[in-house]
């Protein structure tokens, strides 16, 4: 009851305030004061969790890429980047120094200049304080301003610093000046200083976040542009549902599968699907019998029902994994070897290996998460009919994580579900952290260890920033080992279905900076 009534006092708030718009638009009309345009964006959870632009890695992303800017942004479905507060690049000695022109007559929010001391500062700032996702500077040596419009990287070995300077988090520039004078409680507090097409208004924690227009931004502004943007917290997906259908949001973050495809037959909303960097991955533990045969890994492997799990469990808003790398990401292999449904094949395997008779596993997820309890589910009942008793166990992650770690690897789980998303736009952020050899268990969670493998995907990653096409070669190699030894099961690359009001234009999905919504580029259709 409690929160039908929360629901009915926000809706009838909304509507008074849509009532006060629609009546400061008539004296609009009658020759009074323009109404700002205002977009709406529904959120499920707290808009920014971390204020201080070198500590980001969580919901603050789409606050952070309104506020801040990067030296690029980069579109991994088209491959191509975008240049914000660079002009240009170069690359030079094996890719180890690199060298940015900037954007000249920038200017932070405080009204401070923004050139080559502020990309400088930023960046030997955040790589100090070591916080968030500041490790993606780690190849950095030494960063030098060369004049007030050009700074230079010099790489510890190369590596592609392109990609790095376009990540979502801890890649912005901020004002130098403001952040020596003010400190890092001062952004702690809710304050920020960038150089983006947005600054901030005001912040109520468990609410909202409201930006406005700078005036100032290098991009200018045309008439169709919002003056004002609001990431609003709506944490009961009905509710979002219920405010896009009446038109006071946008757009909204997430909903159910089976809410995106009721929307799609209101002539009024917009579902877009895309194409998600994060994938669904089944762990196999490889340092405890019966999965420390290959031939066995190989036979859970072909008992998974792919198509079922993408239909019924994902509603078709997720596509069969071709191996860890997801496609539209470089290192995607399109001609990989992919696993299908095939008991019969599934039981020669397990024949083979002396298993036919059948024995016990532990299947592992995050409780609460329906889409790995349901494809686990499918799994179970498949392995049923190859004599293999699955045991499905939900667990708190920081419990699963735990048991996944233990020292003993009989004491483990036999498999682990999970997701990964990159920290960066690079193949090395699945293979390296999935299945690079541990000495030490953070996420190689399979345990599984190969010279071979880790030698391919090592050299290609050192040369993927002078030779991309090589490093994609090498990459491709290692995934072909990765497939034929079956440490994971790759379950399916899942897609994101955002719907918004069919009026909101200029919305693009990038996979790279998910949820994400560029306000400067959205506009309403009127």
């Amino acid at each position: 009851m409690l929160r039908k009534i929360s629901v009915f006092v926000l809706v009838c708030t909304l509507l008074i305030a849509l009532i006060a718009v629609g009546c400061g638009q008539k004296q609009q009309d009658s020759g009074t004061v323009a109404q700002p345009k205002i977009a709406v964006y529904a959120y499920g959870s707290e808009p920014v969790i971390y204020w201080d632009p070198s500590d980001t890695f969580s919901n603050e992303i789409i606050v952070m890429n309104n506020i801040y800017e990067q030296l690029l942004r980069y579109d991994p479905i088209k491959d191509e980047y975008i240049y914000l507060l660079a002009t240009d690049f170069d690359v030079k000695e094996n890719a180890t120094v690199w060298t940015f022109k900037l954007r000249e007559g920038v200017k932070f929010h405080c009204g401070e200049e923004f050139d080559a001391n502020a990309v400088k500062y930023s960046i030997e700032r955040t790589i100090e304080r070591g916080q968030g996702a500041s490790f993606i500077w780690e190849p950095v040596d030494e960063v030098n301003v060369i004049d007030k419009y050009t700074v230079e990287f010099k790489l510890k070995y190369p590596a592609a610093l392109d990609m790095i300077a376009s990540a979502g988090y801890t890649a912005h520039i901020f004002c130098p000046k403001c952040t020596e004078e003010k400190r890092h409680d001062w952004f702690v507090q809710g304050n920020a200083c960038g150089t983006g097409p947005y600054m901030l208004e005001s912040w109520e924690r468990g609410n909202e976040v409201v930006l406005a227009k700078f005036n100032d931004y290098w991009g200018g502004w045309s008439e169709k542009n919002f003056d004002k943007a609001i990431i609003k917290m709506i944490p009961e997906t009905g509710t979002r549902r219920q405010m896009l259908e009446a038109g006071h949001v946008d757009i909204v973050h997430t909903l159910p599968f089976e809410d995106l495809r009721a929307l799609k037959n209101n002539p009024k909303i917009e579902v877009i699907t895309t194409p998600s960097f994060q994938n669904m991955l089944g762990l196999l533990n490889t340092e405890k019998p019966p999965l420390d045969n290959k031939l066995v890994r190989q036979a859970i492997s072909y008992a998974v029902p792919y198509k079922d799990i993408v239909q019924h469990v994902m509603s078709g808003f997720a596509e069969q994994s071709r191996g860890p790398i997801p496609r539209n990401l470089w290192g995607h292999k399109e001609d990989l070897f992919q696993y299908e449904h095939n008991l019969e094949k599934a039981k020669e395997l397990l024949k083979k290996a002396g298993y036919e008779n059948g024995f016990k596993l532990l299947l592992t997820y995050t409780s609460g998460d329906e889409n790995e309890r349901k494809s686990a589910e499918l799994l179970k009942a498949e392995l049923k009919k190859l004599n293999i008793d699955l045991e499905i166990r939900g667990m708190p992650w920081d419990a699963q994580w735990e048991m996944a770690k233990a020292t003993n690897p009989k004491d483990r789980q036999d498999i682990l579900l999970f997701y990964w998303w990159p920290d960066y736009a690079d193949p090395f952020s699945y293979l390296n952290s999935l299945f690079h050899s541990e000495d030490e268990i953070v996420f190689n969670l399979s345990y599984w260890k190969n010279e071979e493998f880790d030698r391919l995907i090592d050299e290609a990653n050192r040369i993927s920033g002078a030779d991309r096409e090589e490093a994609i070669r090498l990459y491709g190699k290692a995934q072909e080992i990765l497939v034929e030894e079956a440490p994971a099961v790759f379950f399916f690359d899942q897609m994101f279905g955002r719907a918004k009001l069919q009026n909101f234009k200029g919305y693009y999905d990038n996979p790279l900076y998910t949820n994400v919504v560029f306000f400067y580029e959205t506009y309403r259709e009127e």
